[in-house]
Protein backbone atom coordinates (compact mmCIF):
# COMPACT_ATOMS: atom_id res chain seq x y z
CA UNK A 1 0.00 0.00 0.00
CA UNK A 2 1.34 3.09 -1.37
CA UNK A 3 1.83 6.72 0.92
CA UNK A 4 -1.30 7.65 -0.82
CA UNK A 5 -3.50 5.30 -0.49
CA UNK A 6 -2.66 5.02 3.15
CA UNK A 7 -3.06 8.61 4.06
CA UNK A 8 -5.95 9.66 1.64
CA UNK A 9 -9.52 10.32 3.62
CA UNK A 10 -13.23 9.65 1.46
CA UNK A 11 -13.36 13.61 1.17
CA UNK A 12 -9.45 14.07 0.67
CA UNK A 13 -11.10 14.96 -3.18
CA UNK A 14 -13.62 17.09 -1.92
CA UNK A 15 -10.74 19.46 0.14
CA UNK A 16 -8.58 19.52 -3.16
CA UNK A 17 -11.56 20.58 -5.24
CA UNK A 18 -12.75 22.94 -2.30
CA UNK A 19 -9.22 24.88 -2.94
CA UNK A 20 -9.09 25.53 -6.75
CA UNK A 21 -13.16 26.35 -6.78
CA UNK A 22 -16.07 26.38 -5.27
CA UNK A 23 -18.06 22.80 -5.60
CA UNK A 24 -21.70 22.86 -6.86
CA UNK A 25 -24.61 21.18 -5.78
CA UNK A 26 -24.78 19.17 -9.64
CA UNK A 27 -21.10 17.83 -9.01
CA UNK A 28 -20.12 14.79 -8.40
CA UNK A 29 -18.58 15.39 -4.89
CA UNK A 30 -21.22 17.77 -3.41
CA UNK A 31 -22.49 14.50 -1.38
CA UNK A 32 -19.21 14.26 -0.15
CA UNK A 33 -18.78 17.93 0.96
CA UNK A 34 -22.09 17.20 2.58
CA UNK A 35 -21.73 13.88 4.46
CA UNK A 36 -17.84 15.16 5.52
CA UNK A 37 -18.99 18.76 6.39
CA UNK A 38 -17.26 18.76 10.04
CA UNK A 39 -14.33 16.86 8.97
CA UNK A 40 -13.54 19.23 6.20
CA UNK A 41 -13.91 21.73 8.50
CA UNK A 42 -11.51 20.76 10.68
CA UNK A 43 -8.90 19.90 8.28
CA UNK A 44 -9.22 23.29 6.57
CA UNK A 45 -9.47 25.29 9.85
CA UNK A 46 -5.76 24.10 10.21
CA UNK A 47 -4.69 25.98 7.23
CA UNK A 48 -6.46 29.26 8.32
CA UNK A 49 -10.29 28.46 6.30
CA UNK A 50 -13.50 27.59 6.60
CA UNK A 51 -16.17 25.48 4.78
CA UNK A 52 -18.89 27.72 3.40
CA UNK A 53 -21.74 25.08 2.53
CA UNK A 54 -24.79 26.66 0.96
CA UNK A 55 -27.65 24.23 0.32
CA UNK A 56 -30.33 27.05 -0.68
CA UNK A 57 -27.92 28.43 -3.31
CA UNK A 58 -26.27 24.84 -4.26
CA UNK A 59 -22.52 25.34 -3.58
CA UNK A 60 -19.63 25.04 -1.06
CA UNK A 61 -16.35 26.92 -0.99
CA UNK A 62 -13.35 27.79 1.50
CA UNK A 63 -13.39 31.36 3.39
CA UNK A 64 -10.26 32.27 4.71
CA UNK A 65 -10.16 33.36 8.45
CA UNK A 66 -9.18 37.20 9.12
CA UNK A 67 -7.81 38.43 12.92
CA UNK A 68 -9.47 41.76 13.71
CA UNK A 69 -7.39 43.20 11.33
CA UNK A 70 -8.81 41.88 8.99
CA UNK A 71 -5.20 39.71 8.04
CA UNK A 72 -5.26 36.15 6.70
CA UNK A 73 -2.40 33.67 6.29
CA UNK A 74 -2.91 34.56 2.60
CA UNK A 75 -3.53 30.76 1.43
CA UNK A 76 -5.90 31.90 -0.99
CA UNK A 77 -5.39 35.03 -2.88
CA UNK A 78 -7.39 38.14 -2.86
CA UNK A 79 -7.88 39.45 -6.54
CA UNK A 80 -7.59 43.00 -7.20
CA UNK A 81 -10.06 43.97 -9.94
CA UNK A 82 -10.52 47.21 -12.14
CA UNK A 83 -13.03 49.78 -12.48
CA UNK A 84 -14.32 48.30 -15.14
CA UNK A 85 -14.78 44.74 -14.14
CA UNK A 86 -16.33 45.65 -10.64
CA UNK A 87 -19.33 47.48 -12.38
CA UNK A 88 -19.95 44.25 -13.97
CA UNK A 89 -19.62 42.36 -10.86
CA UNK A 90 -22.20 45.07 -8.93
CA UNK A 91 -24.50 45.22 -12.40
CA UNK A 92 -24.58 40.86 -11.86
CA UNK A 93 -25.30 41.20 -8.39
CA UNK A 94 -28.12 43.28 -8.94
CA UNK A 95 -29.50 41.10 -11.65
CA UNK A 96 -29.28 38.28 -9.61
CA UNK A 97 -30.58 39.80 -6.40
CA UNK A 98 -33.85 41.57 -8.63
CA UNK A 99 -33.97 37.65 -9.62
CA UNK A 100 -34.86 36.70 -6.10
CA UNK A 101 -36.81 39.45 -5.38
CA UNK A 102 -39.40 38.28 -8.30
CA UNK A 103 -42.11 35.65 -6.49
CA UNK A 104 -43.07 34.90 -10.28
CA UNK A 105 -39.84 32.96 -10.54
CA UNK A 106 -40.07 30.22 -8.25
CA UNK A 107 -39.67 27.63 -10.49
CA UNK A 108 -36.35 28.52 -11.84
CA UNK A 109 -33.43 28.48 -9.81
CA UNK A 110 -30.61 29.76 -11.99
CA UNK A 111 -30.18 33.32 -13.45
CA UNK A 112 -29.22 33.38 -16.85
CA UNK A 113 -28.04 36.24 -18.40
CA UNK A 114 -26.87 37.18 -22.56
CA UNK A 115 -23.81 38.87 -23.43
CA UNK A 116 -26.28 41.08 -24.79
CA UNK A 117 -28.10 42.00 -21.71
CA UNK A 118 -24.89 42.84 -20.19
CA UNK A 119 -24.04 45.48 -22.39
CA UNK A 120 -27.53 46.47 -21.70
CA UNK A 121 -27.48 47.15 -18.14
CA UNK A 122 -23.42 48.53 -18.01
CA UNK A 123 -24.76 51.55 -20.37
CA UNK A 124 -26.75 52.73 -17.50
CA UNK A 125 -23.98 53.01 -15.35
CA UNK A 126 -20.84 54.50 -17.45
CA UNK A 127 -19.83 57.69 -16.31
CA UNK A 128 -20.70 60.78 -18.49
CA UNK A 129 -17.13 60.94 -20.69
CA UNK A 130 -16.24 57.40 -20.26
CA UNK A 131 -14.76 55.73 -23.55
CA UNK A 132 -17.53 53.79 -24.49
CA UNK A 133 -15.82 52.31 -27.88
CA UNK A 134 -12.64 51.32 -26.08
CA UNK A 135 -14.88 49.77 -23.36
CA UNK A 136 -17.30 48.03 -25.86
CA UNK A 137 -14.05 46.68 -27.51
CA UNK A 138 -12.81 45.83 -24.25
CA UNK A 139 -15.99 43.90 -22.63
CA UNK A 140 -15.41 40.71 -24.05
CA UNK A 141 -11.98 40.63 -22.10
CA UNK A 142 -13.85 41.83 -18.55
CA UNK A 143 -16.22 38.99 -18.82
CA UNK A 144 -13.69 36.38 -19.90
CA UNK A 145 -12.07 37.46 -16.70
CA UNK A 146 -15.28 37.28 -14.83
CA UNK A 147 -15.73 33.56 -16.18
CA UNK A 148 -12.22 33.20 -15.33
CA UNK A 149 -13.38 34.27 -12.05
CA UNK A 150 -16.10 31.90 -11.00
CA UNK A 151 -18.35 34.70 -11.16
CA UNK A 152 -20.66 33.40 -14.85
CA UNK A 153 -20.57 30.02 -16.76
CA UNK A 154 -20.86 29.94 -20.13
CA UNK A 155 -24.29 28.02 -20.58
CA UNK A 156 -24.38 28.46 -24.40
CA UNK A 157 -23.03 30.29 -27.48
CA UNK A 158 -24.36 31.05 -31.18
CA UNK A 159 -22.39 33.14 -33.88
CA UNK A 160 -24.78 35.95 -32.26
CA UNK A 161 -25.17 35.66 -28.67
CA UNK A 162 -23.66 34.19 -25.34
CA UNK A 163 -26.09 33.03 -22.39
CA UNK A 164 -24.14 32.78 -19.44
CA UNK A 165 -25.23 31.60 -15.62
CA UNK A 166 -24.48 33.68 -12.87
CA UNK A 167 -22.77 31.64 -10.49
CA UNK A 168 -24.65 32.77 -6.94
CA UNK A 169 -20.83 32.87 -5.10
CA UNK A 170 -21.68 36.53 -6.29
CA UNK A 171 -23.87 36.83 -3.37
CA UNK A 172 -20.80 36.30 -1.03
CA UNK A 173 -18.06 38.90 -2.62
CA UNK A 174 -20.48 41.27 -3.63
CA UNK A 175 -22.65 41.64 -0.86
CA UNK A 176 -25.82 43.86 -0.11
CA UNK A 177 -23.83 46.33 1.60
CA UNK A 178 -21.13 46.11 -1.09
CA UNK A 179 -24.78 47.22 -3.41
CA UNK A 180 -26.12 49.80 -1.37
CA UNK A 181 -22.77 51.30 -1.14
CA UNK A 182 -22.37 51.80 -5.27
CA UNK A 183 -25.68 52.73 -5.16
CA UNK A 184 -24.80 55.79 -2.58
CA UNK A 185 -21.59 56.44 -4.78
CA UNK A 186 -23.80 56.65 -8.07
CA UNK A 187 -26.63 58.86 -6.63
CA UNK A 188 -23.56 61.35 -5.04
CA UNK A 189 -22.31 61.22 -8.49
CA UNK A 190 -25.61 61.94 -10.20
CA UNK A 191 -26.22 64.83 -8.09
CA UNK A 192 -23.14 66.14 -8.51
CA UNK A 193 -23.74 66.59 -12.48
Amino acid sequence: MSSLEKNIKPYSKAIVKLLKAPIESSASLWETVNNYQTEIQEYVSLMGLELMVKKDDGFAYLRQFEDSDGNTLGLISRRQVGYEITIILVVLRQSLEEFDSNPAQFDVNEKYISRSNIKEELELFLEAGYNELKFQKELDGYINKIVELGYLKEVSKTDSEVIYKIHRIIKEKVTLDVLKEFKNKLQHYVESV
